[in-house]
């Protein structure tokens, strides 16, 4: 018994008991929850629209099998004859005793070479299906957001970290065996309620426990290097998984990696323990009513609603004029993808630098530029460079807003986080809500090009507002603290001219550059 005690202390055990107190560890445990939530949210992108199609494509010509086989008598159909290429419609009455065959003019048949989706009414439907369909997962995450910033106020972050995990596991069962519209719709919902428990909690325990703001820019941009890699990975790994093994495996695949991601959390966060804040946050409704949060809020949402919009009509777009396969569906996603890892990471430094504000308004300004150029795109590789801008730009606007949001809470209200990154994650679960719903009826009425034309247009009219926080001014009681040479709390303003309120004895001024 004392061997295994030995082991227990010194061995993987003893390891992850230390790495609970480890910033390091709670961070990859971050990192790992929000690259698995993105790779569920956008696998399913190159896979549900042509899943969809071919479902009710398959049904329809059922339908008409099904009738053409209980055609009346003393009706008419047709026989095309290889031979000499025409068609001829026979009389099947039974008052003659043989056929009646007439010959009609028919001009040689146009072979289905390429297996393309035609422009008809039964894709155009699968716009607002898919985009329902895909909004149903942020709408359950907008609805409860509110309900889960204050509860990680009450009990901690561990605990809602940890549910987020079972909910999302279930979520990618569902997915892996459904094979009916209801039940995809279902397992979406649910993916929202997980996805909210996840980002919140983690936005929260990092924001928590890197208490330096330039520690905590970083921290969170290798946490959103996460959720890059996930929507990276998640549409080609989906597409070429959908086309070569099939629509369950790629679904368990990722449930195999959740369970374990939920071992590693039950060791490291030991769930069921409850711990509260030790402070009361300021209410979910004050912060909303401060302006600053709801600019950075605001840039995150219409951002995000770019790609949101593109993920359900961009591969319908492509089925209809590129005659794209289904593994170029998801392809098509990986230059944003991979301009997103890089942006996150480049900026998650270099924002703090340039002044996050004017990252921001950068990235939304680049935005809208690049979505508006995506329809001119008349083949798969023209779609590289405005995708990849796509991706960099919101990239951009993600690592520098998240950081302000936990530093607008510092500068101006009580330094407790759950509930301001319930607003981030409201504002993300806003774009990606709203984008696809919308953006599916857009496409359906007006066209995909004028849908482009009008996020574009929407990013680049809000970016001028992200001036605004170059230098929010903190209120009365706050600036008294940062006054206070004896409180041993740093904060930074993100001023241009490089000037910092900080506190205590040991800190340096930002000298400006």
């Amino acid at each position: 018994m004392g061997f295994w005690d030995a082991v227990r202390d010194v061995g993987l055990l003893g390891w992850l008991r230390e790495g609970r107190q480890s910033r390091r560890l709670i961070l990859l445990i971050v990192f790992i929850a929000l690259l698995l939530d993105n790779m569920l949210l956008t696998v399913v992108v190159p896979i549900i629209p042509s899943y969809l199609y071919t479902v009710d494509d398959e049904a329809s010509m059922a339908v008409k099998n099904h009738s053409s086989s209980l055609s009346p008598s003393g009706t008419f159909q047709t026989i095309f004859s290889l031979y000499d290429n025409t068609t001829r419609l026979t009389n099947l009455s039974p008052q003659f005793s043989s056929p009646t065959v007439t010959p009609t003019m028919n001009p040689r048949p146009t072979p289905n070479t390429s297996n393309c989706p035609k422009a008809d009414d039964q894709l155009l439907n699968e716009n607002v299906k898919v985009g329902l369909l895909f909004a149903s997962k942020a709408t359950v995450q907008l609805i409860t957001n509110p309900f889960i910033g204050p509860l990680t106020n009450r009990i901690g972050y561990q605990i809602p970290m940890f549910a987020g995990f079972c909910i999302m596991f279930l979520s990618t069962i569902m997915f892996a065996f459904s094979s009916s519209y209801a039940l995809l719709f279902l397992a979406r919902s649910l993916q929202g309620v997980g996805s909210s428990c996840s980002s919140v909690a983690g936005m929260g325990m990092l924001a928590s426990v890197y208490t330096d703001d330039e520690e905590r820019g970083n921290a969170i941009g290798i946490a959103l290097g996460g959720l890059a890699m996930g929507v990276l990975v998640g549409p080609p790994f989906g597409s070429v998984m959908y086309e070569f093994v099939g629509k369950t495996a790629p679904f368990l695949v990722l449930a195999v990696l959740a369970v374990l991601d939920g071992a590693l959390q039950m060791f490291v966060l030991q769930p069921s323990k409850v711990e509260p804040e030790s402070q009361k946050g300021t209410s979910l409704i004050t912060l909303m009513k401060d302006p600053y949060i709801l600019i950075a809020a605001g840039s995150i949402c219409f951002a995000n609603m770019a790609i949101a919009m593109l993920e359900p009509a961009l591969p319908i777009w492509m089925m209809e004029t590129m005659c794209a396969r289904k593994w170029q569906l998801g392809v098509a996603f990986l230059p944003a993808s991979i301009s997103y890892l890089i942006g996150t990471n480049i900026f998650a430094v270099l924002a703090n630098k340039m002044g996050r504000w004017l990252c921001s308004l950068i990235g939304m300004l680049l935005v809208g530029v690049s979505i508006v150029c995506v329809p001119f795109a008349k083949d798969i590789y023209g779609l590289i460079l405005p995708n990849f801008g796509v991706g960099f730009a919101i990239g951009m606007v993600d690592s520098s807003m998240m950081p302000i949001m936990g530093y607008l809470v510092d500068l101006r209200h009580v330094s407790v986080y759950g509930s301001v990154y319930a607003i981030a994650d409201v504002a993300f679960c806003m774009g990606f809500a709203f984008g696809p719903s919308a953006g599916g009826a857009i496409a359906r009425s007006i066209g995909f090009p004028w849908l482009m034309t009008i996020i574009g247009v929407v990013d680049i009219l809000f970016a001028p507002l992200c001036f605004f926080l170059r230098n929010p001014p903190a209120n009365e009681e706050k600036m008294a603290i940062l006054m206070d040479s004896n409180c041993s709390m740093r904060t930074r303003s993100y001023s241009t001219q490089g000037s910092s309120y900080q506190m205590g004895d040991d800190m340096d001024l930002d000298s400006p550059e």
